[in-house]
């Protein structure tokens, strides 16, 4: 016949049926019990992940407190604190490259960047119909990194004097552009640089040709394309420096 002792308390000094895993303090028998927290998230929504949870030894010291002990105070096995979960295969997803440059480099723009179809299981990249296209990235976006810097004037070089000897006009290419060489029309007109001025030549013997035979462009002269583009071919000299470029105009 089994014979159970007691304390002085009265409790019994041993575990039995009553007293499902406890402990022995000061001839007292006292509760101690495995406490798990909560299991956290899955590390991973597909593909095989980790969730974990807090595992501690306690001891019931009153009806509503408890006391943390060292995990050899509890009977084994202890709870696992880590378990695998979601462990089905991803489906096929999008995967976004890095975004590209602004373009262009200053005003308003946009930056790309590519999207691919890529297996959950092992990254491959897959046709586009094998995603979901209703949730596609977008693949550009509006940027804008600084103001660009306004059209302006440009001129070209001073063309050769009209004048073969003495007081004369030279003309040269005035055009308002853009940062990019883009012809505009937002210049300040009052700031238009001279298209035109007077000039001065020394005296040459040898001046352009009045025979209709020899009709072309003479060949240190620069600027014929301005002066079609001025309507200087009705001037005399110009029609003669410029014979072949003014010829039916």
């Amino acid at each position: 016949m089994h014979k159970t002792s007691h304390n002085v308390f009265g409790v019994p000094d041993q575990r039995d049926a009553t007293c499902h895993q406890c402990l022995i303090y000061s001839g007292i028998c006292v509760s101690v019990r495995w406490w798990t927290g909560d299991w956290s998230d899955c590390s991973r929504s597909c593909n095989g992940g980790v969730r974990t949870r807090e595992v501690l030894c306690k001891r019931k010291i009153s009806v509503t407190e408890e006391k943390v002990l060292d995990n050899t105070a509890c009977t084994p096995p202890q709870p696992s604190v880590t378990e695998p979960c979601n462990n089905h295969t991803c489906p096929p997803e999008w995967h976004a490259l890095d975004w590209s440059e602004c373009t262009p480099s200053c005003g308003p723009g946009y930056r790309y960047r590519v999207i691919l179809c890529r297996s959950g299981e092992n990254g491959e990249t897959l046709p586009e119909s094998e995603c979901p296209k209703q949730s596609h990235p977008t693949t550009r976006v509006r940027c804008n990194i600084q103001r660009c810097p306004p059209p302006q004037w440009v001129t070209g070089p001073w063309g050769e004097c009209s004048a073969w000897c003495g007081m004369g006009q030279e003309i040269r290419l005035v055009q308002c552009l853009t940062h990019i060489g883009q012809p505009s029309n937002e210049c300040t007109e009052t700031h238009r640089p001279a298209s035109m001025q007077q000039c001065k030549s020394k005296c040459d013997k040898n001046g352009p040709t009045d025979n209709p035979e020899e009709c072309k462009d003479v060949n240190t002269v620069a600027y014929c394309p301005l002066v079609l583009r001025f309507k200087f071919c009705s001037r005399a000299y110009f029609r003669q420096m410029c014979c072949k470029t003014c010829q039916g105009h």
